[in-house]
Parts: C-alpha cells; structure tokens; sequence
C-alpha cells in the first residue's frame, strides 16, 4: 500500500506545506532539526491533525482532503504508529497491550491474544509476555510497541523517533533488527529522526524536512554528497560506507577496505566518518593513519567557514576543510590528492539490511 501526501497545516509559528511520496514496500526517513515539522507531519499522517489544505491517500482512499470535505478518523485508517515513548498501557501486560489492537477492531479475545502471542515471540519477547511496561526495559518496550503497530496490518507505518530513547547499546541492536522488521512488502513506512546513521540503517531514501518545507530527498549517500542548505551539509554531512568486517577491515560494497577499530565483531556493517576526520595531503603521507587513499577532487562547495570536497577513488568520501586549508592545499577540480583516515576515527555500526 503506498503513500502520497501533500500536507498543508498551520500550527502556531510552523507553516508546514510538505509532499510526501511513499512506495508499497518502502521505508522513507524524515530528517530533519528541532522545530522543521516532522511531528506534525507524523501527526497529519496518523490523523491526529486534520490538514488545513492538500490531500492524504493511504493506497487508493483519500482519508483527508478539506477541500472535498473528507476527514478519515484515525481508528478507522490503515495506519500503526510507534511514538517515541511508546505510549503502552501502563495496567496492560505486553501480551494485552498487543492484543489491543485487534480487540479495537473487533477481533475475539482468544484469537486476538494468540495473534499477539505470536508476535511476542517474533520480537523476541515470548517470555516476558505477563509483564507490565513498568518492568521492560527500553528495548523490550519499543519491541511491544512495534509489535502492537503490526498486529493490524497496517498500510502504513509511521515510528517517530523510533530509538532515540534507547541507551547506546541497546540502539545497535534494535537497530539491526528494525529493519528485517520493517521489510513488509505491501506496506509503506515513514520514520521520523534526527540521526542520520538510523536513515541509513533503516530506509530506503531519505525527505529532509527544514522549516516546514522538504529541501531534499533521495538516498541519504547522495543527499550528503549534495547538501543544499547548512543543516545537510553540517548535520547529515557524514560519510557512510557499507560493507562486511572481517579481522578488523571493512570490506567495502565496491572491494575498497577500510581498516576500523580492531574490536569490531565481523559481520555486515557500515562505517560512518565525519568529513572532519579526514585529512587531505598533496604527496602520501606518513604517520599512524592506517587508512591512506589516493583520490580524485571531484567537487568543492563552500559553505561560510567551511569547505567541502568530494572526492573519487577506492572509497568515495566528503572532507571538510577550512578556507585556510584549501587554500594551503591549493586544489582544484580533477586534481590528484591524498585522503587519510584513522581507524579510531571510524563509526561502525552493525547492520542487516536486505
């Protein structure tokens, strides 16, 4: 079931006018900083705001369009929703707060908590089934939430920061596994987030949202190469590259290895590098950077006190400079230049992507 919304509402000081665009089986992240409109957007999506103008179809049903004077309530939208503090029933045993779902729509009681039953041990989570939120931890409760926005087969899945509340042990895993849940065929899911390694970790393409208008969208490696306002280039800019460790080196998806901390447990994963992190030199350097790649200049885009260079080669990276800095390097477009990089400098995230 796929998704199009052109979403205008008036909330306060936000004007928010964004077209939103998701495909049967796909997963799109919405980025964007404090205050752009991604909450309100979730909320129109879900029909918890009713759009001041455009349309909302969910598959073929238009479910709000002022203008046909069409309003479709929430309960009665192929929607699920996972907020990011779950929002579970705090009287409710996990298995129950499944099972709600199905209750509300009408579903028996003994079927609805064998579906709910079957869920929990899919999430994992089997054994814990008599417990109350109270005693999960946050892992465990974003999985009950997830599991309770599933059982209905939803059209549509919207999660609103889905991991931001997770310690960062508890991120790596959830992450790895969100995906191979998210991966529905039939269905269409928005994620809303700050982070960039959770876009690249969970979605297919990427809407960056700023001030109440989409600015970009694509896959997140090309929006990063291709920032068009400060917040992409100075909050998305991170270099994300995929591939599967083995001993300590990253294997890159095009054959390049990146050499990454040695404590890193093999497997398929991918590296985030900040551009900052990467430092560029006219002849091969020496020194303790165990990753030195001779490079091409493809591209240089300044942005106020920073500058930012594309570069081709065994791994295609952005660094970023200083106006002081390029200049020293005196680089031009199609130049030769050498790229360096060290493993402690390197991000790597576990990853199970389809």
């Amino acid at each position: 079931m796929s998704l199009r919304a052109d979403v205008g509402v008036r909330l306060g000081e936000l004007e928010l006018r964004a077209e939103v665009q998701v495909r049967a089986g796909e997963v799109v992240a919405v980025l964007g900083p404090n205050g752009a409109g991604k909450t309100t957007l979730l909320r129109a999506l879900a029909g918890l705001l009713a759009l001041d103008e455009g349309r909302i179809e969910i598959g073929d049903v238009v479910v709000d369009d002022p203008d046909a004077d069409v309003f479709v309530e929430p309960e009665h939208r192929s929607v699920g929703v996972v907020f990011q503090d779950y929002l579970l029933f705090s009287n409710l045993t996990a298995l129950e707060n499944v099972a709600f779902g199905l209750r509300a729509r009408g579903r028996p009681r003994a079927e609805a908590r064998a579906e709910a039953a079957s869920w929990l041990d899919r999430m994992g989570l089997g054994p814990l089934a008599r417990r109350r939120p109270r005693e999960l931890s946050g892992g465990q409760a974003q999985r009950v939430a997830l599991a309770r926005a599933l059982t209905t087969e939803p059209g549509l899945l919207l999660l609103d920061e889905p991991l931001a509340a997770l310690d960062a042990g508890t991120r790596v895993e959830v992450r790895r596994d969100l995906r191979r849940w998210l991966a529905r065929p039939g269905a269409a899911t928005v994620v809303i987030t700050h982070d960039p390694v959770d876009a690249y970790a969970l979605a297919d393409r990427v809407v960056v949202l700023e001030e109440g208008r989409v600015t970009q969208q694509g896959p997140l490696t090309e929006v990063t190469a291709h920032p068009r306002s400060r917040y992409v280039a100075e909050l998305v800019g991170t270099n994300l590259v995929a591939g599967t460790v083995v001993g300590g080196v990253l294997r890159a998806d095009g054959g390049a290895d990146l050499v990454v901390p040695g404590d890193t447990p093999d497997g398929p994963a991918f590296a985030a590098v900040r551009p900052s992190a990467i430092a560029l030199h006219r002849r091969r350097p020496e020194g303790s950077a165990r990753n030195v790649w001779d490079m091409t200049v493809l591209d240089i885009d300044r942005h106020g006190e920073r500058v930012r260079v594309r570069l081709r080669g065994p791994v295609d990276l952005v660094a970023e400079l200083t106006p002081a800095g390029l200049e020293a390097l005196d680089l031009h477009h199609d130049e030769q230049v050498w790229a360096s990089l060290k493993a402690s400098e390197v991000a790597v995230v576990p990853a199970d992507r389809p």
